[in-house]
Order: structure tokens, then sequence, then C-alpha cells
């Protein structure tokens, strides 16, 4: 792990290893971290350097009080600046897919591609919001109980990996710390509308079988955008498809990876 601290911003950890062009970023989910990335950058280092990082408020990364994915794609430029990444492929995994939208917004020339994994343009629906707000202020008070750590399981990881790793981190996660990741979800704005102006080359993945991000959210994001390269589903995969078919996944980055930098 190294560290950086942003001129503006947290300190940011992160991992980079590996080398070779295209540098390929990788941006997390909520409540998960760089390490959701390891089947990847093991298949990946050895032809791409690849750089895995926390965003604010998970993993090893210091950082207080709330925040915005506008702020979280500022966060990755900076860090991007601080490695002299000049042009990469992003992969974000559903946070880190709507930062992903953010960040190829604000500053499009900086990607020569973007994956979007397991994730959508729009905000939550139904009883969405109000169950993870509460979920927030339930573990700021007590911390996680079994219960809400199966439905994270559950939610984010399906059957197919090992939940265990990741049980154990939700368990040692600081009590107060959901509260401003779990805000920034709650209170983003739908992209939607901004998708055409993403006009960097895009790489829809997605798992048919995310029990938090519905398919037909895939394809409004692969109809929506300027140039989209694909849609991937991933057959069975829940929304952590990196981890449960990381073979598949891997193989997408790396071909689009490869076709847009021909």
């Amino acid at each position: 792990m190294q560290t950086v601290s942003l001129p503006v911003g947290p300190i940011l950890a992160f991992d980079d290893v590996g080398e070779g062009a295209p540098a390929i970023v990788f941006s997390h989910g909520l409540f998960m971290d760089r390490d959701m990335f390891a089947p990847q950058v093991e298949r990946l280092a050895h032809r791409h350097r690849c750089v895995s990082w926390d965003a604010r408020g998970h993993g090893d990364t210091v950082s207080r009080g709330p925040f915005t994915y506008w702020q979280s794609a500022r966060d990755l430029l900076q860090l991007m600046d601080a490695l002299d990444l000049d042009r990469v492929v992003h992969v974000g995994m559903s946070q880190g897919g709507l930062m992903a939208q953010r960040a190829a917004l604000l500053a499009p020339d900086r990607f020569s591609g973007i994956v979007l994994l397991d994730t959508q343009a729009g905000t939550l629906v139904g009883d969405g919001a109000p169950r993870f707000e509460a979920l927030a202020d339930e573990w700021a008070v007590h911390g996680p109980d079994d219960e809400t750590i199966d439905w994270l399981a559950d939610l984010i990881l399906g059957d197919g990996v090992d939940a265990d790793p990741w049980k154990a981190k939700w368990r040692a996660l600081e009590r107060t710390r959901p509260r401003d990741f779990v805000r920034a979800l709650i209170e983003r704005e739908d992209m939607h509308e901004r998708l055409p102006e993403i006009r960097t080359p895009v790489l829809v993945v997605h798992g048919t079988a995310d029990a938090s991000t519905p398919v037909e959210r895939a394809r409004a994001l692969a109809d929506g955008v300027a140039d989209c390269r694909g849609l991937v589903l991933v057959d069975g995969a829940p929304h952590a498809a990196n981890l449960s078919h990381p073979d598949d996944v891997t193989k997408a980055i790396g071909a689009f990876a490869d076709e847009v930098t021909r």
C-alpha cells in the first residue's frame, strides 16, 4: 500500500503495480475497497500498469465529513496527476462507475476508455434510500448486526464469492464511516441526460444476477453514452461480477484496453 496527500482532499491509499500501457485505474464499489480488484490486477499487471485506490470513507483512505461523487471524481484526477498518469483506462464498479461518469465529464482527455461495471446513471428507487439511511444510522450507534452483514453480502457478492473476508472488513469498519458514503449514494443526481456528453469510448459490463442494479440500468448506460463499444452481460454474475467471474470480466477489460489504444 502507498498513500498520497491530495492538494485538495484526503490522504488516499492506493496500490500501483505492473507496467505497460495503457495504465488501468480501478475504482471500487460501496462498502468495498481496492482489494476487490485483486483478481484483475493479478491477471493484467504483466502487461498493464494497474492502479487501484480506496475512495473516501473506504479502506485505508483517511477522510472525514460528507462528500459528493463529483469530489470523488476530482480525487481520482488528482491521484492521476500525482502518479503522472496522463490517459488511462478507468474501470469503475458500482459507486466507482458513478464517479467514472463524472470524471469523464470533468476531464474527458484523461481517459482513453471507461469500463462501467455493474453500475448505472440513475438514483436509488423504491425503499433504497430510506433503507440505506437507516442502515448507516444504526451502524453509527451499534455497529452492524449479523442480519445487516448478511444482507450486504447477498446484495454485493451473491453466492459465488467467499464473503468471509468482506464480512470481517465490515465488522471492523469504523462505526461512523458509512454515514458519509451512504449520504453520497443517496444524494447523487440522475445522470441520464448527461450521458450523451460522455464521448470517451465506453464498455458496459454487468452481471445478469445483479441484485443491486437491474440489467435494464446497464442497457440504459449503453444506449445513452455517445460511443459505447459493447454491452457484456456476465451470465449468472452478482453485483460484484469481477469477483464471481474474474476470468470473464478481466478478459473483457483487457480486450477493451487493447481496442481503445490501437
